[in-house]
């Protein structure tokens, strides 16, 4: 389960590159209910997503040639320097170096080798995101890619990740944990293969992060209202609760997800 004690591997920060930070602020607050806290110009247009003074998630302009609109999950690193280099090693590429960001941490972006976007947070003074695992924050991150298993070797190599398989309807789902601990306990997201399901069949290689909702269907409801859009309309899944997929105005994906209370 997502927690804030931060270990090699947890999702560690979350935020979203929008080509319309403004409309992408105004939509979260309608959909979730958060607060929105520009940094100031010396931030670039950065800004912080909040409930009750705890950042939930954060928001900024696209920065990157050719780039499109996306949410990018942030896993923690020790050393980021050792793990560019695992990424490399493991055939990733690095797509932004190494930076120490104004001493709140260091940050590295990459692609992993079958194209999906991630990015790695050495902490300073910012050590993570302030709510996950509660209702309108972060709760699950997953991986959609046309070979999982791949994949998930080519995460253990980089945070030394474990995975355990989960027979679900028409395919084999895979949990992720942290290299240590009891696995269950440090379970936070999961690898699902590409196809005409969960990505409406709009996917691509791409993390997506699931927020945690109190009522999916009213969720879907305000992301229409609000010029969004359903690519998965809401649906009980056995043993892990409801889920819809959803983006934002600018096609940004993200999932909703109402835990099964039994799990």
């Amino acid at each position: 389960m997502l927690g804030t004690d931060f270990r090699t591997g947890s999702p560690v920060w979350l935020d979203l590159g929008s080509p319309d930070t403004d409309g992408a602020a105004a939509f979260y607050t309608a959909v979730f209910g958060w607060s929105f806290t520009a940094l100031g110009p010396e931030a670039g247009g950065y800004g912080f997503f909040q409930i009750d003074g705890k950042t939930v998630a954060a928001l900024g302009p696209l920065t990157e040639d050719g780039a499109n609109t996306a949410w990018m999950v942030h896993f923690m690193s020790p050393d980021v320097q050792a793990t560019v280099a695992a990424v490399r090693s493991g055939g990733g590429e690095i797509r932004m170096e190494p930076t120490d960001v104004m001493g709140e941490g260091w940050l590295a972006q990459a692609t992993d080798p079958q194209g999906a976007e991630f990015a790695v947070w050495q902490p300073g003074k910012t050590a993570g995101l302030g709510r996950v695992s509660e209702e309108n924050s972060l709760v699950w991150a997953e991986l959609h890619v046309p070979d999982p298993a791949a994949a998930i070797d080519f995460y253990r190599g980089v945070f030394g990740w474990r995975s355990q398989e989960m027979q679900t309807p028409g395919m084999t789902y895979r949990v992720l944990s942290l290299a240590d601990g009891d696995q269950q306990q440090t379970s936070f997201g999961g690898v699902a293969p590409m196809g005409e399901g969960a990505g409406g069949g709009v996917e691509k290689p791409r993390w997506v992060p699931y927020f945690h909702v109190a009522d999916v269907d009213a969720t879907v409801g305000a992301v229409k209202e609000n010029r969004g859009s359903v690519l998965m309309p809401a649906a009980d899944v056995p043993d892990v609760g409801r889920i819809s997929w959803v983006a934002d105005p600018s096609g940004a994906v993200f999932a909703l997800l109402k835990p099964d209370p039994r799990m």
